[in-house]
């Protein structure tokens, strides 16, 4: 929704809240629905409606928990059946400088204040602590606002009695733990108050009247955050950039100019700006965002500006440049198809409106973020969270060249006329075994970001993985899959749950750059293998209908089952009974013993 991107009003999103959160919930989106306890140090009402608005918006459906004011410790440290009942998926503990307990007396000595200082992140630690093992669910913690007076002027900042001092101190020991927990996320409200500005934010009236530890008008802001963690946490980042190049990633338009005089570099203040916007992308790709061009210009004139020697992008960042004639709309949807993407995945670059409002108008979903002047490039697509950060793995790292590895696939099957001997010559190997604790990790965020290729839709956090990873009630199975282009890492997950004789499919996925290389028929005789070690004799398949799986509705067709049942909504139950005579559908990939 318009009115919840990035710059917002957000005295307008308070008062519009009622008839925002209407039309959300009236746009047909298929929500994802999680349970979201909100822990508070202070007041939290407006914190709970605020971040209803911008889920609502990234498609979660949140049902709320919300404490006693200021009985964060209490509800956490002690028993609290309401929690209990409650059942959070996700918890947020929203507390603030308000909530320090001690700040050092200038007579203090530097024993006494790291007995503090420790005492004070204990109290903290005791509250994940609880929450970890009572619950088993992600927990985002805000650190730590800057106070809004300095008693000792910039000493505060460096000397160990000063209150900024201690706080920074405080912030790093909880970095520290976030850096070693899995599931434990920072909302840093220490660096929203500063852009915020740490005098408004810091309104001394809504805390006297109100006990909101921030102005009212800034809590929009601090909601946005918790919703791009949490929404990051789900499976809702964006994949890639696709990226207009003319007045986009340099001034001027190289057809006109030429590529000598297109501004890039150190020599125009105009030159730096680009420079920089293109490091920014540079360093997105090395996070593993992929990169695309779509740009109405001729292909050798964007080879020839990418190739100039002040760009900092070059032709090989890019996964797939598309530079013709075409209308721009058409290019991106085709990138979007080779890359195995929806389009929605991928962000539109591009200084032209006219050019954005056509991709958004003819590519439902697809952000065009209005990017404005070039020095404003930057901290507008920055601030609108598309790749929020919670875990960076392997794969993640490696995505751009696993892209292009699959472009060279693609290549190579338009010179075979059959399919399948196209698919031997790849000479795929595979890795099919039950959940191992070093890919739990990858499996979680398999589980929160296949979309497509996902029968069920069903998400796990990392916790959830290892309880059932342990299980003898449960067949798990991941599937690796390489070939002579390179290695996809984890690429399919199976969990199934074993119910006497006979095994309940909660999640069948895989990753889209894997698709059609026959990795479902592996992973399908790999769990006819597992189901007869244990005796399984029937196993029971479900397809719950999404926006995005409709490519997996006939799945279980294709693999053998028979279709039970079907309701008016789509979902159906699928049935296999083994066979004494059951044949290997896997005809193309050796799957490693």
């Amino acid at each position: 929704m318009e009115c919840l991107k990035y710059p917002f009003d957000g005295e307008y999103i308070i008062k519009k809240k009622k008839s925002i959160k209407r039309e959300l919930l009236e746009n047909g989106k298929n929500f994802l629905d999680k349970k979201v306890a909100i822990l508070g140090g202070s007041t939290t009402s407006n914190v709970k409606l605020m971040l209803e608005l911008f889920l609502l918006d990234y498609g979660i459906k949140p049902e709320f928990y919300e404490s006693e004011y200021n009985q964060f410790y209490q509800e956490a440290v002690f028993d609290s059946p309401e929690l209990d009942e409650f059942a959070p998926d996700i918890i947020y503990i929203h507390t603030s400088n308000r909530n320090v307990e001690q700040f050092p007396q200038i007579s203090a000595s530097e024993p006494d204040i790291e007995a503090m200082l420790n005492n004070e992140f204990a109290r903290f630690e005791s509250v994940w602590e609880s929450l970890r093992q009572k619950y088993r669910c992600p927990i985002i913690q805000n650190n730590f606002e800057l106070p809004y007076y300095r008693l000792m002027g910039n000493k505060d900042a460096s000397d160990i009695h000063g209150r900024v001092h201690y706080i920074s101190s405080l912030n790093e020991k909880f970095y520290e733990y976030a850096r070693v927990h899995e599931d434990f996320y920072i909302n840093d409200i220490n660096y929203i108050s500063a852009c915020y500005g740490l005098d408004k934010w810091s309104d001394q009236f809504a805390w006297n009247m109100y006990k909101y530890c921030c102005a009212i008008e800034a809590i929009p802001d601090l909601a946005y955050n918790i919703a791009r963690i949490i929404k990051a946490i789900y499976g809702k980042n964006k994949k890639g950039f696709v990226l207009d190049l003319d007045n986009t990633l340099w001034g001027g338009v190289i057809g006109d100019d030429g590529a000598d005089n297109i501004e890039i570099g150190q020599e125009t203040s105009v030159g730096q700006a680009y420079s920089e916007f293109q490091a920014y992308l540079k360093a997105h790709k090395q996070m593993g965002i992929i990169l695309n061009v779509d740009s109405k210009n001729d292909y050798e004139n964007a080879l020839a500006g990418l190739e100039h020697p002040e760009s900092i992008l070059r032709p090989d960042d890019f996964v797939m440049i598309k530079a013709n004639w075409e209308p721009k709309d058409r290019n991106f949807d085709e990138i979007a198809q080779s890359l195995n993407l929806l389009p929605e995945s991928l962000v539109f670059i591009d200084d032209n409106p006219a050019e954005r409002e056509i991709v958004r108008r003819n590519l439902s979903n697809v952000e065009a973020p209005e990017i404005d002047k070039v020095e404003n490039y930057i901290r507008i697509i920055d601030k609108m969270g598309f790749f929020e950060v919670t875990n960076i793995s392997a794969d993640d790292v490696k995505r751009n060249e696993m892209y292009k590895e699959n472009a060279a696939r693609a290549q190579l099957r338009a010179s075979f006329d059959s399919y399948e001997d196209y698919l031997i010559s790849l000479e795929m190997k595979a890795e099919i075994r039950a959940f191992e604790p070093v890919y739990v990790a990858r499996i979680a965020q398999l589980t929160n970001k296949s979309n497509q290729f996902n029968l069920t839709t069903k998400r796990y956090t990392k916790s959830e993985i290892e309880d059932i990873s342990g299980s003898e009630d449960y067949i798990t199975l991941y599937g690796k899959l390489a070939d002579k282009f390179g290695d996809n890492g984890v690429v399919s997950v199976l969990i199934g749950k074993i119910k006497n004789d006979e095994l309940y499919i909660d999640l069948w996925l895989m990753s889209c750059r894997v698709l059609k290389r026959d990795m479902e028929y592996a992973m399908m005789d790999e769990l006819v293998k597992q189901c007869r070690k244990k005796g399984i004799q029937i196993i029971h398949g479900f397809y719950y209908p999404t926006a995005k799986n409709a490519m997996v509705k006939d799945f279980y067709s294709l693999q053998g089952f028979s279709k039970e049942s079907e309701d008016d909504a789509g979902n159906s139950e699928w049935k296999f009974i083994i066979s004494a005579d059951y044949k290997n559908k896997n005809k193309v990939i050796k799957v490693e013993d």
